[in-house]
């Protein structure tokens, strides 16, 4: 099977808001207030097919297969965390009367990847490496940019990938009552 990595578009956002989903579930949860698998993704389809907020498809690419979209990641400087977080917050304040303490989950002077995830039906195939070295490439290798991410300290299998493919741990950031450890690839 041949993967196309491309960007998104916003026809994609009913593909991407599943896949988005399982790696971020709990976050979700958190932010709507309830634990609702369909208003997750609805909450997700509204801000993917919607340009600037951090979920926005200008800031994620897709890995398709046989046209199908099996994995995403999100990724979008650093410095606009605020910028691009401030229509999500508006969202939730209306939609859901919540506002959420969310913490700084990057900082300037990185690009960061927000989620990375692969469908269930597709997992085990590498198209999660596949798509890391693809940003690596573009925005490391090109564009001379460091990568940034989080990942969860209980979740030592990502955690050995990123190793693996060159990732640095940075510090240790509590977040969303998670302890996480950010990394950075330059």
């Amino acid at each position: 099977m041949m993967i196309r990595i491309r960007k998104a578009q916003p026809s994609d956002a009913g593909a991407i808001a599943p896949i988005m989903l399982t790696a971020m579930e709990e976050i979700i949860y958190y932010f709507i207030g309830e634990s609702d698998r369909q208003k997750a993704i609805a909450f997700l389809v509204h801000h993917i097919a919607q340009p600037g907020n951090q979920y926005s498809y200008e800031h994620i690419i897709v890995a398709e297969e046989d046209e199908e979209i099996v994995g995403q990641i999100c990724l979008y400087s650093g410095d606009s965390l605020e910028q691009l977080r401030a229509p999500v917050l508006s969202y939730l304040r209306m939609h859901y009367n919540r506002e959420p303490n969310l913490g700084q989950e990057t900082q300037g002077g990185e690009i960061y990847i927000d989620t990375i995830a692969v469908s269930p039906i597709a997992q085990g195939r590498g198209i999660g490496k596949t798509l890391l070295l693809y940003v690596i490439d573009l925005f490391v290798h090109r564009y001379s940019e460091v990568l940034g991410l989080l990942v969860d300290k209980n979740n030592p299998k990502a955690k050995e990938l990123y190793v693996n493919m060159g990732f640095k741990p940075i510090k240790d950031v509590h977040l969303f009552g998670k302890e996480l450890q950010h990394m950075q690839y330059s």
